[in-house]
């Protein structure tokens, strides 16, 4: 029987780690910018969440809400705003924003340094090139999951399931940078179960409901489930849990696994903005 992850449990002892740094600072408090486009029931619910947890950590927290006919070049407008702001550290554009706007270009905009989402496209060169930078929150999350849980990365045969740029991609590179043995599968991968059936680590992050099969599942593996289905009015993963948790050593459920850390390590990255921008040395 796997141990399953609590991931609200161990979000919570994260953020009072962050909580913590930011008392011990002494020069100013983190602040981190959000930007709201339009009304999507999701990106709501979402950014309730990051004010209460900046709330609990003692970070500044301000949010923009515009409505989802503005114009690209205007929102550019406001993240460059930002941008020039030295009172704001971190910026954060939540997704997903309207047909009109292109996704890539705001990314673009956001300055490097202030960028935590980790979706600049120099940050994510920085990240191929396992240079220091701001790196997507997801992927950290599932990092910090594997570390926490004293999971050996270095040597390991990992399989990540989904090539998107927010997870797949980037998890995959961690995973790469830290030894790991990484297969990068896709809709298109030939005979899926028997390359899932090698993991020693298992990302699943396909957005398929229950895509991987108990049987899939390595006995003795660490499941990573970062799907998130909704199912007849319920949520479930990528990975039939169920199952699963009978052969993995280590699994995450959904909910209440990865998700709780994303946030997290949206905080973690605009603590650590802080840190750079506000350095004695920093010209």
């Amino acid at each position: 029987m796997a141990q399953v992850v609590d991931g609200k449990k161990l979000s919570e002892e994260i953020r009072t780690e962050i909580r913590e740094q930011i008392e011990k600072l002494g020069r100013g408090r983190p602040r981190l910018a959000a930007i709201r486009v339009g009304e999507d029931p999701a990106s709501k619910i979402y950014l309730r969440n990051k004010r209460r947890a900046c709330e609990q950590t003692g970070l500044d927290s301000i949010q923009l809400d515009l409505p989802a006919e503005i114009p690209e070049q205007e929102l550019l407008a406001q993240v460059q705003r930002l941008n020039d702001d030295p009172s704001v550290h971190g910026i954060l554009v939540q997704l997903p924003l309207p047909d009109a706007i292109d996704p890539a270009v705001v990314a673009s905009t956001i300055r490097v340094d202030k960028d935590v989402d980790g979706l600049n496209p120099e940050n994510a060169g920085r990240l191929l090139a396992n240079q220091p930078a701001h790196y997507p929150c997801t992927p950290l999350g599932c990092i910090e999951i594997l570390d926490r849980h004293a999971v050996q990365i270095q040597g390991a045969a990992a399989v990540v399931l989904g090539r998107s740029e927010i997870v797949g991609k980037p998890v995959a590179l961690l995973l790469l940078h830290r030894h790991a043995t990484v297969t990068l599968c896709h809709s298109r991968t030939r005979d899926l179960p028997s390359v899932v059936r090698e993991a020693d680590i298992l990302i699943a992050a396909v957005g398929r409901p229950r895509l991987v099969r108990a049987d899939w599942i390595k006995p003795g593996a660490a499941v990573i489930d970062v799907g998130i289905n909704r199912v007849e009015g319920k949520l479930i993963g990528d990975v039939d849990f169920e199952g699963a948790v009978e052969r993995a050593q280590l699994i995450t459920p959904v909910p209440g696994g990865v998700g709780p850390l994303t946030i997290t390590m949206l905080l973690r990255n605009t603590l650590q903005a802080f840190e750079i921008q506000t350095r004695p040395d920093r010209s």
